[in-house]
Parts: C-alpha cells; structure tokens; sequence
C-alpha cells in the first residue's frame, strides 16, 4: 500500500535543489517517469502530459538556480493541474468529450500563470469526473485512475487526477477545484492533505464552472505546509508558511446532528481516534447541536447552486453534443434546467439566512471538525450500477458539501493507521 506521508514535502526538495543535491531535471524526469511506467497510474490520472514543455521549464530552472536566481520554494518543482483550467493554445477539455471541437485557450488561467510565475513546473493535466460533477472520481472517456491505497477502488472526485498524481509522486502538488467537496474528497479517499479555500480567494477566470457561486481553487499536497504554500501562489499572496498553532486550549466543535450519521464503521473509529489524541494535547474537543444542518437537504431539493449554474453554462453545448456526455453526469446537470429564477432567489436568500444560523452558533469554536467523508473509497464494483453510483456519491459528498454552501475554508488531513484504508478528518 502506498503511503503518501513518505513523500517528499515541497521545503524539502527547495532545500535539495538549493544545496544542490538534486535538480529540476531530474525531479521532472522521475515524475514523468512514473506517469509514463505502463504498470502506473499515469495513462488514467493525466488527460494530456507536457513532457517537452515540462523538461524545457525544468532545464530553464536549473540554468536560473546557477546564475542565483530562484522564484521561490515551488522554483523547479513538477506539479499537475487539473483538466479544467485553460493553458494557452491547448483546448479545455474538462475530463469530457463534448468540448474536444473547442477552440484553444488563447491565454493560461490567471491561477496557472500563477504557477508558472512561482518556478512550478507544469507536468500535465490530471484526469477528473466530467465538468466536475462527481463525488466518485470515475470518468467514461479518460478512465478512471486507481487509488493509491487499492487499485480496486475508486480515487475520489472531482479532482480524481489530482489527488493519484500526488499520490503516486507523479507529481509534488497539484491544483484542484472544490465546489462541493472535489479537492477535500480525492485527498481523504487517497491519504493526502486537500485544502479548500473560501470561494472568491482565488480567481476563477478561465477555469470551466461548475458553479460560480461555489467553485473554489485549492490544493492537494502531502502536508499542511506544502498546501499552504501552494495557496499562496494561487490567491497571489507572498509565500509565508503560517506557524503552528499550540493546540492546548483550541475548541473544536462535533456537530451531533446529520455530518455524523451513516458514518463507515472504519471511519467513524479513525475520527474518534484522532479526536482523542486532541484532547489528551489538550483541545477541547465538544459535541455541538447544529440541527440547521438537517436542513440542508430541504434547501437544495431542486438541485441547489451547482445544478442552476451548471445548467446556464451548459445548455448550448448540451443542446450539440449532449449525447456525448458522461450518462451520470447529464441528468446531474439537467436538474436545472427547471429551476425557475425565483426558486433560485429563493435559493440566495435561504443560503444567506443559513449561514448567519450557522456562523452564530459556531462562532466561539476554533474549528468544527468532522469525517471529511462518511465512508472510504467504494470499489470500483460498487460504484459499476447507476444507484450503487449515486448512494456512494451522495456519501462522499454529504460532509464536504455542507462547508462548500456555508462558504467555509476547509481542510482535509488523513487519520488513519498504517494498514487502514484513507480516511480523512476535517477541519472547517
């Protein structure tokens, strides 16, 4: 079984760079190695690999780093992107098949320019569910990546790419989305670090919606650290690796209603573990009543923000080439096509009231914490049947998407022992 933990951390590998102990080359050369290894991953994690774009940054790195010049700790290092974001003269696929007769970006994404100004250098991007519309990580045109932790089953969506190239060092860190749980859900499932920001941190100019009032841009890495650093780069703040908290003293808040039920045998021993290990470092770890979150199902009946929005974006291409589209992902999508612009009024102000209650009744906690997910990643067996796919979707999303409609930053940090499956405890 993999375990990402041992993974180089990105400090780690700027501290070997700048003593000279390795190069960009090299690092670029072993991950493009591992993509391309027919027993990997690589074929099924990246829908497109920039091998000569990616050797060329790297040589041009190494020449920068001999003559002083460094952009910073992600200067060299290889990093994926998801297959959402515009990269000038390629064209935006998106994990799906309707867009292939797109005409190429004219420009880079404002988030990956980002990179490319920090010294990143961009290996490819990484397969994910179609238009982002899937807790489950499966993809019918690009196939669908196997988890690092059991190659049966599945990795995680939307960012499903994302998290295996991390995962399987075919990549240091990645960029994903997150408009209901896609960045923090591919990291629990996988055993990384996903880290969520709030919605308008980061641009979204030139990365294909989902949904513009709840996409965000985050990170997938190995620690904490490498996710911080990396969200620095794509909200376009100077780097500053924030110091760790003491922990004695936190409150963290166990909401008792809806994120807790239904929870994996598996899961909710790994959660109740790391909750203990909190205390006895001294946080004040509490139950808290949130019964506003058993409303949240009410709330988005017909389909929410991401079914609305989605919709607008989608109706013309849809009416082209519909048929193209991902058989799971289509009736998703379709839901909004009867929501009415007073439904979605209603919505924003329902949305608004929501998150007062909410705010209010949590402000005296440092963090609400729960399962990231409530169960770990199905096989690829259960998730072969069109109901077996949307129970287990609707599983992984619950917990994650509450944070998404809330517009909280959250973060995804693996519990679990050596021999268990992922499992993700979050921090919201």
């Amino acid at each position: 079984m993999a375990n990402p933990q041992t993974n180089p951390g990105i400090l780690q590998l700027a501290a070997e760079l700048a003593a000279g102990r390795t190069t960009s080359r090299k690092l670029t050369e072993e991950a493009l190695a591992r993509i391309e290894d027919p027993k990997g991953e690589g074929k099924r994690a990246f829908v497109k690999v920039w091998k000569a774009q990616a050797l060329a940054a790297a040589e041009a790195s190494d020449q920068q780093r001999k003559a002083g010049l460094a952009a910073g700790p992600l200067a060299g290092i290889p990093v994926s992107i998801k297959n959402l974001c515009d990269v000038a003269g390629e064209t935006t696929l998106a994990g799906s098949k309707a867009l292939d007769d797109a005409p190429p970006a004219k420009a880079d994404a404002p988030v990956v320019a980002r990179l490319r100004a920090a010294g990143a250098v961009i290996v490819g991007s990484t397969n994910m569910s179609e238009f982002a519309f899937s807790g489950v990580g499966a993809n019918p045109h690009y196939g669908t990546p196997g988890n690092p932790a059991d190659r049966k089953r599945v990795p995680g969506g939307s960012s499903s790419g994302a998290a295996v190239s991390v995962g399987d060092r075919m990549a240091v860190a990645a960029l994903g989305t997150d408009t209901g749980g896609s960045v923090r859900i591919p990291a629990a499932v996988c055993g990384i670090v996903g880290f969520k920001p709030t919605a308008r941190r980061v641009p979204i100019d030139g990365v294909v919606p989902l949904s513009t009032s709840l996409d965000s841009i985050g990170p997938l890495a190995n620690s904490v650290e490498c996710c911080a650093i990396v969200d620095a780069v794509f909200a376009g703040e100077s780097i500053a690796v924030p110091e760790a908290v003491p922990l004695a003293g936190l409150r963290f808040g166990v909401p008792r209603q809806f994120v807790m039920d239904e929870l994996d045998p598996a899961v909710a021993k790994a959660f109740e573990r790391a909750c203990n290990a909190l205390a006895t470092k001294g946080v004040r770890v509490e139950q808290v009543d949130l019964p506003q979150l058993n409303e949240l199902p009410a709330i988005n009946a017909k389909g929410g923000f991401a079914a609305s929005e989605a919709y607008a974006w989608h109706r013309r291409l849809i009416e082209r080439r519909g048929k193209d589209y991902d058989q799971l992902v289509y009736p998703r999508i379709m839901r909004g096509k009867d929501m009415s612009a007073a439904s979605y009024i209603h919505l924003l102000a329902a949305r608004a009231d929501f998150q007062k209650r909410v705010w209010a009744a949590t402000s005296h906690y440092d963090a609400v914490v729960m399962p990231t997910c409530a169960i770990a990643a199905p096989t690829l067996e259960e998730v072969s049947t069109p109901e077996g796919f949307t129970k287990k979707n609707l599983l992984l999303l619950r917990n994650t998407a509450a944070g998404n409609f809330l517009d909280c930053c959250g973060i995804s940090l693996p519990c679990h022992a050596d021999g268990e499956l992922p499992v993700g405890f979050m921090l919201m």
